[in-house]
């Protein structure tokens, strides 16, 4: 579990260091279940537990003599694991393997249904609540290839952030890197979950990867959704790089983003910089009521903290006026709120944007991935010429 761990934006070597105390929010996963798939996947089990009813233990008793590996006269068939996939609770985990590893093995001439297991097993080990069991069988080289699909590393990936195993996360990350599936070697969806990994650690060696890991993506010319821009660059403050995190908030198309206006005025009072960060505060008085904005153009109490800290670190009492000035307006529209940066930066992700279209419940991922391609964006300088 993640606690309640409070970190300090690092100290830079500069009068101007504002030093307040930003809070880690306990665990929590990212992706919405809905976005994963797992609601339509606990309707589906319900739907089965409903029909089996008194069955269960009698069908289950079954698999054990059909998943045995000695006997192999039997089969198991895409229904079978259907089946209890959907039935499994926390005790039949050790069958279901048997059975996954046995319907793998068997002669692929048997097998005519299309039907991709990968994405529905995650959702069960989601749904179960059981990350580190998940992370064994994905890696059990006897089910080599049965866990390929790039949903099923995300799904796996928010398991296991949702629980705390962040280096688990980063692992699962490598490995989707090497699989290059459709084509992509960076998914954007898994990319978002490799630095909320990086930013929930929060180490200087979090932050060196996830450094490198954007400087590869500007390679590539690769554009991260912005949600990956915020983790790496919040994280950039508090390991005490605000000058990183300028640059990589510079690549967010829309900069008027409530955790993106947020995060610059923590960098740039942490530079010593508040009288760039003013105008960031000024243009909200002029533009709260854009049509534009999905929410509220507002702060959160922490950023405003820390203006305040490098206001008065600066001395210069005409900025100091019109800072309280444009403090005056703000409090007055109640635009200064008491709720987390952190909370902001992981809160759920309600939708998930795939190249292929989402797979349905009843149907599951029974089409063949595309590869992508198409032309290369160009390069991009950024942080790596920071590094």
């Amino acid at each position: 579990m993640w606690g309640r761990n409070a970190f300090t934006c690092t100290r830079i070597s500069s009068k101007f260091l504002s030093r307040q105390q930003l809070v880690l929010s306990s665990a929590q996963n990212l992706y919405s279940p809905a976005a994963l798939g797992v609601n339509g996947f606990e309707f589906a089990r319900s739907k089965i537990k409903q029909q089996f009813q008194t069955l269960e233990p009698k069908f289950k008793d079954k698999m054990k003599e059909f998943a045995d590996p000695a006997v192999t006269s039997s089969t198991i068939f895409t229904e079978d694991l259907k089946h209890m996939v959907h039935l499994a609770e926390e005790s039949d985990l050790a069958l279901l393997r048997q059975m996954m590893i046995k319907f793998s093995s068997q002669n692929k001439d048997l097998r005519f249904g299309t039907f991709i297991f990968g994405p529905v097993v995650m959702r069960m080990y989601y749904f179960l609540n059981q990350p580190l069991e998940a992370l064994e069988v994905f890696k059990d080289p006897k089910l080599d290839g049965f866990f390929d699909q790039l949903v099923t590393f995300q799904i796996l990936m928010d398991l296991l952030l949702k629980n705390g195993h962040f280096d688990e996360v980063l692992e699962v990350f490598e490995h989707v890197r090497g699989q290059q599936l459709q084509g992509a070697k960076f998914p954007k969806n898994t990319v978002v979950l490799a630095f909320a990994a990086c930013y929930k650690k929060n180490t200087p060696e979090a932050h060196k990867y996830a450094k490198q890991l954007w400087s590869d993506l500007n390679t590539v010319g690769h554009y991260p959704m912005r949600r990956a821009a915020t983790f790496a660059a919040a994280l950039a403050i508090n390991q005490n790089e605000p000058g990183v995190a300028l640059e990589i908030l510079t690549t967010v198309k829309r900069q008027t983003y409530v955790t993106v206006r947020n995060l610059k005025i923590c960098a740039l009072a942490d530079l010593g910089r508040p009288d760039d960060a003013l105008p960031i505060l000024r243009n909200v008085l002029e533009f709260r009521d854009s049509p534009m904005e999905g929410q509220a153009h507002t702060f959160y109490k922490e950023t405003i903290e820390k203006m305040d800290s490098s206001i008065q670190k600066v001395n210069n009492p005409e900025l100091t006026t019109e800072y309280e000035n444009v403090m005056k307006k703000l409090v007055s529209l109640k635009l200064i709120i008491n709720d987390s940066l952190d909370a902001q930066l992981c809160s759920d992700i309600d939708a998930v944007q795939l190249n292929q279209k989402r797979d349905r419940q009843d149907a599951p991922f029974n089409r063949n991935f595309r590869k992508g391609g198409g032309n290369r964006l160009p390069y991009r300088p950024g942080v790596h010429d920071m590094m």
